[in-house]
């Protein structure tokens, strides 16, 4: 199921942890609107501006793959309000100033930022 132009379900829902673990980590209905509303409002504008590969780390997660990590079953993960990514090639912070500057957003959190 494409989300939007150039970002699937599959893509958003993929979990090497989950698959090992023989976790289902299948969306509702509802988070799967929220995945769909993520591409369409913040991944896609991120594509279509910087006209490369938005290599997503870290999409849905369920409340149990969420604590398999360590992560909290409170994350925007779980909700499908998220998504990690990187654009290889292109620096984070260069990422994180266009979202901030252009995009509308809830939460915007820069990792692995070294100035």
């Amino acid at each position: 199921m494409q989300l939007s132009k150039n970002f699937s379900l599959a893509e958003l829902t993929k979990s090497q942890t989950a698959t090992r673990m023989g976790l289902d980590n299948n969306p509702s209905e509802d988070e799967q609107e929220n995945l769909r509303l993520l591409c369409e409002r913040v991944l896609q504008p991120v594509r279509d501006h910087f006209n490369h590969t938005v290599t997503i780390s870290s999409g849905y997660r369920n409340e149990v793959l969420s604590k398999k990590i360590g992560s909290s079953s409170n994350s925007q993960h779980c909700k499908g309000e998220a998504a990690d990514f990187e654009i290889f090639g292109t620096p984070n912070i260069e990422v994180s100033d266009w979202i901030k500057e252009t995009l509308m957003f809830d939460q915007l959190i820069l990792e692995y930022f070294e100035p």
